[in-house]
């Protein structure tokens, strides 16, 4: 059975929305699908007074357990156009998989969130792309048959570096459903390519 990691980091919750929404999808094609976030930095008493979202209920992944898992979708939000401190964090203490060549060969995938429309959300994703690349992983976005992120009628998040959403300025902009489905949508994809990659 194919193994999925989604893995991310959330501070207000828009991401923590959109990982559970990419596992949706992932387990669609029978993958068996792990949720995960990388640990928080910030302080407690900080993260309280900038009204973080604190119950988060995945567990928190450990760098050695990575190599566990055919596929791992990162979702991040952006910080000035690049992921977290949070994420990048956890990635830095990759070397040792690196220097062995533990992620060579797995599928990797990247999600995202910003607080405006140009945000960075293009940037995010592919400046956190050169580390999938690093470790030799296959990368994976969301192609445009996925077509909820075509149209002006609304505002949508989606590219076809990866599925996003748009928090606004003050994060009270919840995703959509289209941006949910976009997660799915990429879930599904990176599961069956990560399952097509599997067979001998």
């Amino acid at each position: 059975m194919t193994k999925v990691l989604v893995l991310y980091y959330s501070s207000w919750g828009h991401i923590e929305q959109m990982a559970y929404a990419a596992a949706e999808g992932a387990r669609e094609t029978g993958a068996e699908v792990v949720v995960k976030r990388v640990p928080e930095l910030v302080p407690d008493e900080i993260a309280k007074a900038a009204h973080y979202k604190t119950d988060q209920k995945a567990p928190v992944a450990t760098v050695e357990e990575l190599p566990e898992y055919d596929a791992i979708i990162f979702g991040t939000p952006t910080r000035y156009g690049t992921m977290t401190a949070q994420m990048k964090n956890f990635l830095d203490q990759t070397g040792a998989l690196w220097a062995q060549g533990k992620l060579i060969g797995k599928v990797g995938s990247v999600f995202t969130s910003t607080a405006t429309q140009h945000g960075g959300q293009e940037a995010t994703i592919l400046t956190t792309l050169p580390v999938l690349l690093h470790h030799g992983m296959v990368v994976v976005g969301l192609p445009y048959s996925f077509q909820g992120q075509m149209g002006v009628d609304q505002i949508r998040g989606g590219s076809p570096y990866g599925a996003s959403t748009i928090a606004g300025g003050d994060g009270s902009r919840q995703p959509s459903e289209i941006d949910l489905d976009g997660a799915r949508f990429q879930g599904k994809h990176v599961a069956q390519i990560a399952a097509k990659l599997a067979v001998k």
